[in-house]
């Protein structure tokens, strides 16, 4: 039971500590780095890398979920951004990525207010398939009976439905909300939902079927959603509740695993490893993936969250580290010049398995950690 604390008469808080608060404990045993595997698993789709591309069209394109499968991971494209509602939106993102700050909301809101074109998700879809990627596409909550339709028939392997914040239970006054317990046990591909951010509300979205549950909300440096909705969540806290909710379900299924996807306060290989070791299989990335070349925006980046039409969540970044931009294959698995952990992720991650004296991600998950 994490501490309780009192903060006033009658009203208590739960300690929550963040990725930056706990360190790894390295065992008795260290090992070669040719040893460590970080694979791992969906379903039938097996990925060398726990790296998940968050779907911001300033990281994320079809080109560049393409390279990312190319180099073990999954990338995976939002139905509802700009691919999905211009033909051709590269000019759109090089305006996107030359603005100032000061003006960077109110274009990004105009822009994804052009309406989405299913022939576009279609043609996306065929886009990735084609280059032989696994192909997984993003879509929120409130627009899932709409667009799943397309993105279904479209061709997906993947499903992710993806909002700041996802429950299984879901109040509506006005119309009949989405079920995701039905949805999902009508259809034959995987579906990844989130985010979500304690133990109680990844359980019951464990029990709609999913086959992986996104931690987090994709807080960031950037993103605002502490400043606008007060929700913050202390990311060691959640995923370690996340990862209790996985084993009690998994007890109570008789063996069905549902897999752990850690989206925020993630910017280096360091916390990658952090995220793991608190019981995470996998890490969704975003701004770390805007150090890649050919990113989209060019090095600008924002949340998905941050083009919202009325409250908007999340401060555009400006193209700020031209000169630290590498591309991808250097960014995800070396080599690195820079000392801080922000290139060469996952071999910082095997590094750091290898260090700890484990051999893949299920037994660094048992890592001893300690406060910082």
């Amino acid at each position: 039971m994490r501490d309780v604390v009192e903060i006033g008469a009658n009203r208590t808080a739960r300690r929550g500590f963040e990725l930056a608060d706990v360190s790894l404990v390295p065992t008795r045993r260290t090992r070669d780095m040719d040893e460590v595997s970080t694979a791992w698993q969906v379903d039938a789709y097996r990925f060398e890398i726990p790296c998940v591309g968050h779907p911001s069209d300033a990281t994320m394109s079809p080109e560049v979920a393409v390279d990312l499968h190319r180099h073990g991971g999954l990338g995976v494209l939002n139905a509802e951004g700009l691919w999905t509602r211009y033909e051709d939106p590269r000019p759109l993102l090089d305006e996107l990525s030359n603005l100032d700050e000061a003006s960077a909301t109110q274009r990004l809101q105009q822009l994804y207010s052009e309406p989405i074109k299913p022939e576009l998700i279609a043609e996306r879809v065929k886009e990735m398939r084609d280059c032989g990627a696994t192909v997984a596409l993003r879509v929120s909550p409130q627009h899932t009976d709409v667009l799943a339709p397309s993105i279904l028939d479209a061709g997906v392997d993947m499903l992710v439905i993806q909002g700041t914040l996802v429950s299984a239970e879901h109040v509506c006054a006005n119309g009949e909300p989405l079920n995701l317990k039905e949805f999902i046990a009508d259809l034959d591909v995987p579906v990844i939902v989130g985010g979500c951010t304690n133990y109680q509300t990844a359980l019951h979205l464990m029990r709609t079927g999913a086959a992986g549950v996104i931690i987090g909300i994709g807080a960031d440096m950037f993103a605002t959603t502490d400043e606008v909705l007060g929700i913050k969540v202390p990311m060691a806290s959640a995923i370690a509740d996340a990862a209790q909710a996985r084993s009690d379900y998994l007890d109570e299924t008789g063996g069905r695993y549902v897999h752990i996807i850690a989206d925020g306060d993630i910017e280096s290989s360091g916390d990658i490893a952090r995220a793991i070791a608190c019981g995470a299989d996998a890490v969704m990335l975003g701004q770390p993936l805007s150090y890649n070349s050919q990113a989209p925006a060019g090095g600008a980046w924002w949340h998905s969250a941050a083009s919202h039409p009325k409250l908007p969540r999340g401060v555009y970044q400006s193209k700020q580290h031209e000169d630290e931009m590498v591309p991808l294959e250097q960014l995800l698995h070396g080599p690195s010049t820079y000392p801080l952990g922000t290139h060469n992720l996952f071999g910082g991650l095997r590094r750091s398995m290898a260090k700890c004296g484990y051999s893949n991600l299920k037994e660094f998950q048992r890592v001893e950690l300690i406060l910082s």
